[in-house]
């Protein structure tokens, strides 16, 4: 089967995704027969398109995935979206006014029927072009927050955890996003730094028009709603104060001054005005003092009537309004530049409002303590393992989780109201019904009940994902199905930072709550995908490429390679189109590496051959980098195994192995040669499989004929043998004086076509026989020998060897003076930094021991070489 000169990627990657897809290859199900390895993809939600976050998470899943099929796994991988309330419901109302339709004038079924048009339009799009990407996961199993089953299995956890006294209904203080109209939970709020105002304001006293108390306050918009101004007790500047009244500047409403102790009377003028409604803490002053609370703001941030002045004006404008009306009416002391952390909603990016509003909260500290402890005891483990004191200071913090939100689009609240003003909790309106009758003697009917308007947050629906995937009856029933019996708990989750509080932690409650165990063994934790000057990657920059581009010019596999090659798990990834690029060039070099295997004419008829040695050091250098990616995958070091793979590949095997056993021009490779290399690079195939899956399916059909059930993706992950350390240390020493001999012809410009002799200074002549083909084939040497000194040569060191190439020309021994002199400068340079960690007793103590060792024979390479460089630069003299 020729090959053709080029790698096309786009054909490879259609052809071989139909190959996978036609014959069911990403399929799962229950075997116990065989070990189950199951991933739940973090749903991404259904307005959203592919962008470099999700590239980056769904190829570590997908290399992990992949990996574990080719072991011998069972390997499940269950897609799904997320109905992401807040963000559709936008879509769609903003779908309603393209076509001249207000959400207010229409119900909420017919707003549902819009909602679900938009959903099946687009929630599809993102799981699509995962597929362009690679993705291989059991499409079968795809699931959707809002399926029927997976709905029902959230009601029955309200009613549930209702039931269980763990949800209520009550008046709190929450986070108001005005522009989406609805209540945030406290992790659905982003801080940020913003540049605002302080403004001095001053209040009159009561009955004396020349007394008045100056408060600071970055909100002068809220000053209507003010109902007490309070003071320290301890503050002996406003001692006279006490139990008098102050005037709210403008409206002149009398209201009292209280004392309380948390007013700082370091800050501002050490005065605070009270304004229940419209802040957290002083709705707690408020609750202590038993104070009146005035709400002034809309539910869309404008000034409601009860403001008395600014009525309809949102409150940004209504601020500088304020403070134009209190500067012209006297009552404006001064205004200073105030830096401050103000929240914005994580769906809208509107400036948060502090608002209090009857909500459905479920209580957190009880239910929290297994998942805090599943953490901080390693039986869920975090990589990096960093993130742990993160977790455990929000857990250790946490408060009641607020579940409602004032939406249409989303699962309802399954509580109805009855015309007695009570409500009750059921599944189905019947079963309220029936509970009401028979709780309070009545005689309702359905049209008597009225169901909550409100929806539940999508991380209600969310943090049961990984068992809901694979069975929804469990919520109601308490019996397990076979899926989840067999797949739960899954192995891995790989995702985002900053949703480890948002759905993590909550994943973890909900497994503990409901399985009674954890929902995965491990997490693993991607950094953000930020530009060149750091900045996040995002649409609204403008700084994002667009990954359907990216796979387009580079390939999918380039497109995965390049996002891996510098992505360790929790820390941001600088991404650069080169990085894809050097990945369509791996994807390049791989093809063309076959290109020249294939174009061998083998000859069975050669019985003895010269790369015994070559195969022998190959072999084992390939047992030794396998050796070294397996361990990188078991420390979820994803990207580290991919460039053990990508240096296996470049170097090893096409830069030295290939080279050595490369055929003179024309003449055939035996055969014995000629199937060892296959099956060498057969095996590399497999490495590169869950890295690379498209060029690595393409090549092993290649290399033969095979049927479905010999493909790659199913194809056995290669087994770990031993390997022969000083004989891969003794080629790396050869491969280093091939590099200083090809340097030397460079730096000369001397043909790669003239021969050298070469003669060396070595007490281990038998390194260099072992491999005196190889380096007169890769050095171009006419005769190896071995000798003290050559008078009149060229000399370079390499370890603790001196190495000898007599030249037709007079040598310029300053110069080689100089170049020595450097050398040696640089390895006490290197032995000197050598030396620092090995005197450092924290890292003698703590380090691996494997680690100390590899350190301790640097140290013994160095000053060997160190005293090489120096007898060599004497003879100089």
């Amino acid at each position: 089967m020729s090959l053709s000169t080029k790698y096309n990627p786009a054909e490879a990657e259609s052809k071989w995704y139909e190959f996978w897809m036609e014959n069911k290859l990403f399929s799962s199900k229950v075997d116990y027969n065989k070990e189950p390895y199951s991933i739940s993809m973090p749903p991404p939600n259904v307005t959203g398109v592919l962008h470099m976050g999700h590239m980056l998470n769904n190829t570590i899943q997908d290399v992990l995935i992949r990996k574990a099929r080719m072991e011998g796994k069972n390997a499940c991988w269950v897609p799904g979206t997320d109905h992401a309330s807040i963000a559709t419901e936008a879509k769609v109302v903003a779908m309603l006014k393209e076509r001249g339709i207000d959400k207010k004038s229409i119900n909420r079924e017919e707003f549902l029927k819009y909602a679900w048009e938009w959903k099946e339009k687009y929630g599809g799009i993102i799981l699509d072009q995962l597929k362009k990407l690679g993705a291989s996961c059991d499409w079968d199993r795809t699931k959707f927050t809002m399926d029927a089953d997976l709905s029902d299995a959230v009601i029955s956890v309200f009613v549930d955890l209702h039931n269980k006294g763990k949800i209520y209904r009550g008046i709190r203080m929450v986070n108001w996003d005005p522009q989406g109209k609805t209540a945030l939970s406290d992790d659905e709020v982003i801080f940020k730094e913003v540049n605002s105002k302080l403004y001095y304001i001053n209040y009159k006293i009561e009955g004396n028009e020349d007394e008045y108390l100056t408060i600071a306050t970055t909100r002068p918009e809220t000053i209507m709603a003010d109902v007490a101004i309070c003071i320290n007790p301890n503050d002996t500047r406003f001692e006279h104060l006490k139990g008098k009244k102050a005037l709210i500047p403008l409206i002149n409403r009398a209201i009292p001054i209280v004392e309380d102790d948390y007013v700082d009377m370091e800050f501002g003028t050490g005065c605070l005005k009270v304004t229940p409604a419209h802040d957290v803490n002083d709705y707690e002053i408020g609750l202590r003092h038993k104070l009146e609370v005035i709400d002034i703001i809309n539910d869309d941030g404008t000034l409601n009537e009860k403001a008395q002045i600014l009525v309809g004006e949102d409150r940004f404008i209504a601020r500088k309004k304020i403070a134009k009306m209190l500067k012209e009416a006297e009552q404006l002391e001064k205004e200073e530049d105030y830096t401050s952390n103000v929240g914005h909603s994580e769906r809208t990016d509107a400036i948060i409002e502090p608002k209090l509003s009857l909500q459905w909260f479920l209580t957190m500290e009880d239910i929290t303590k297994p998942a805090l402890k599943a953490v901080m005891d390693d039986i869920i483990k975090l990589y990096p393992p960093k993130f742990k004191n993160m977790y455990r200071s929000w857990m250790e913090n946490v408060r009641d989780w607020c579940i409602s939100r004032q939406l249409w689009w989303g699962h309802q609240i399954p509580a109805y109201y009855l015309p007695n003003g009570e409500y009750v909790v059921a599944k189905t309106a019947e079963e309220a019904l029936e509970i009401a009758n028979e709780k309070y003697q009545e005689n309702y009917s359905l049209g008597d009940l009225r169901q909550d308007e409100d929806v539940l947050d999508t991380w209600f629906s969310s943090w049961l994902w990984p068992i809901s995937v694979f069975d929804t009856e469990v919520f109601s029933t308490g019996e397990k199905n076979e899926d989840l019996k067999y797949y739960y708990p899954t192995n891995d989750l790989v995702t985002a930072p900053e949703i480890l509080f948002f759905w993590v932690a909550r994943m973890i409650i909900a497994g503990y709550e409901y399985m009674g165990e954890k929902p995965f063994n491990n997490v693993y934790l991607t950094g953000i995908v930020r530009d060149k000057q750091g900045r996040k990657m995002s649409k609204s920059l403008g700084n994002s490429p667009d990954p359907l581009m990216l796979i387009k010019d580079f390939g999918a596999d380039g497109v995965r390679t390049g996002m891996l090659f510098s992505s360790p798990a929790g820390n941001d990834l600088p991404f650069d189109e080169k990085l894809v690029e050097q990945g369509r060039n791996f994807s390049n070099k791989i093809w063309n590496a076959f290109r020249l295997i294939q174009g061998w004419e083998v000859d069975s008829n050669i019985l003895e051959h010269n790369n015994h040695t070559a195969i022998n050091w190959f072999e084992n250098r390939f047992n030794q980098a396998l050796a070294e990616i397996e361990d990188h995958f078991s420390k979820f070091r994803i990207s580290d195994a991919l460039m053990s793979t990508y240096k296996l590949v470049w170097d090893d095997f096409c830069s030295w192995y290939l080279e050595m056993i490369k055929p003179e021009y024309q003449k055939p490779i035996d055969l014995e040669t000629y199937e060892k290399t296959i099956g060498f690079f057969e095996d590399i195939l497999k490495v590169l499989h869950p890295f690379m899956p498209f060029i690595s399916e393409e090549l092993w059909h290649q290399v033969k004929t095979r049927e479905v059930k010999d493909a790659l993706i199913v194809s056995s992950w290669p087994k770990l043998g031993e390997y022969d350390e000083k004989l891969i240390n003794d080629a790396a020493q050869v491969f280093e004086v091939v590099s200083q001999i090809r340097n030397i012809r460079a730096s000369k410009g001397i043909s790669p076509k003239e021969a050298f002799e070469l003669s060396i200074n070595t007490q281990n002549q038998e390194l260099y026989q072992s491999f005196e083909a190889i380096l007169k084939k890769l050095a171009n040497l006419s005769q190896l020998g071995f000798a003290e000194k050559v008078d009149g040569a060229l000399s370079f060191v390499v370890k603790s060897d001196e190495l000898f190439i007599p030249l037709n020309e007079q040598i310029d021994v300053e110069a080689e003076k100089e170049t020595l002199t450097k050398e040696l400068e640089y390895t006490k340079g290197f032995l000197n930094s050598v030396m620092k960690k090995l005197s450092n007793e924290r890292f003698v103590n703590g380090a691996p021991a494997q680690v100390v060792e590899n350190e301790k024979k640097k140290q013994a390479d160095a000053e060997a070489k160190i005293k090489a460089l120096e007898e060599s630069l004497a003879k100089l003299v």
